[in-house]
């Protein structure tokens, strides 16, 4: 068979035994599916959204219910953001837990780190987008803790917000972080980071001489496993958006302070359950960025790994990075259900 372009995206072989689905639980390609997904139906979206605090909700409420398939568009767009998400947090741990975070992988990791940052960010603009009463919390509670930033605080709230209060400056300027700024900047490190993968030497592998399997799958191979795959996610995507609409509310009658009964979104109840224990800034702002150092600092605190112990699951040598790395994700998730369960 001749390959094509899409097989030239991919090396000429990979080694079996590290292609297999136990090993890469397909994250990596299902990650870039739905990114594309998102992209699709984002694109479609823009078409009848109205990026102004009088009709933005509005807006929302005629492409779910007077567009023809818009409700299904819609539901499709949110329920493949949440699945990156959890796509992406998994495929991360994946790295930790199977060793590919050290050198010569260690910069590509850190791309992929600066991936999720910019996906959680881009999930909130997209849900605050909404601008109904159901995302009030994420808006002042979210933007509010800029003002705790020692110093920086108040600059930085007047440049997200496009003044001192919650208007349309705040989210003409969400609108189009959420649309370009973002979005660009995803797609240039999705990229940047795929092409390392080639540049470090594909998926990774213990040297073949010390490999037990030397058996190797050619490209042609890879390529029908991830469409196949794909499809069997597109399926499951179009289920969960007919049977589970994206939610929606009546629309924000003027922008205040007030927090209401909202929620964040799911991602980030965590820190709406550590602002119930202290000092915003310490509970809102240090803590996640505390955490997310203490990821990008797993490959320089843990530098070295054996080369028999590559290419396979918690390697010895990398328990010290597993453990921090289980704790970290434990602790957000114990967070995020104890705020779930208010």
């Amino acid at each position: 068979m001749r390959p094509n372009f899409f097989h030239h995206l991919h090396p000429p072989s990979i080694p079996a035994e590290q292609s297999r689905f136990r090993y890469t639980l397909g994250a990596g390609g299902l990650g870039i599916f739905l990114s594309l997904v998102l992209l699709v139906t984002g694109a479609l979206e823009m078409f009848f959204y109205i990026p102004s605090p009088e009709q933005a909700a509005l807006s929302v409420q005629t492409l779910t219910y007077l567009v023809p398939y818009g409700g299904l568009i819609r539901n499709l767009h949110y329920w493949a953001a949440q699945a990156l998400v959890v796509v992406t947090v998994v495929h991360l741990l994946r790295v930790i837990f199977t060793g590919s975070f050290v050198p010569p992988r260690r910069f590509n990791y850190l791309l992929g780190l600066g991936l999720l940052a910019l996906i959680l960010f881009l999930d909130f603009t997209g849900y605050a987008l909404r601008w109904d009463e159901g995302v009030r919390w994420a808006l002042v509670a979210g933007t509010n803790l800029l003002k705790t930033i020692p110093s920086l605080g108040k600059s930085l709230y007047g440049l997200v917000v496009g003044g001192s209060t919650l208007g349309a400056a705040t989210l003409i300027r969400f609108y189009s972080w959420h649309v370009f700024g973002l979005t660009l900047a995803v797609v240039i490190l999705g990229i940047w980071h795929a092409f390392r993968v080639r540049r470090d030497g594909g998926i990774a592998a213990p040297p073949p001489k010390q490999r037990t399997n030397n058996a190797r799958i050619s490209r042609f191979e890879l390529v029908r496993r991830e469409v196949l795959a794909m499809l069997l996610s597109a399926a499951a995507l179009f289920v969960l958006a007919a049977l589970l609409p994206a939610p929606i509310a009546a629309p924000i009658q003027a922008a205040s302070d007030s927090l209401g009964e909202a929620r964040a979104p799911w991602f980030f109840l965590w820190i709406q359950q550590l602002l119930r224990l202290g000092n915003p800034f310490w509970m809102g702002v240090a803590i996640p960025l505390i955490a997310l150092t203490t990821f990008a600092a797993l490959p320089y605190l843990f530098e070295t790994l054996p080369t028999d112990q590559q290419g396979h699951w918690f390697p010895r040598a990398g328990r010290g990075a597993q453990a921090i790395a289980a704790g970290i994700v434990l602790a957000w998730l114990v967070l995020t259900i104890l705020e779930s369960l208010r």
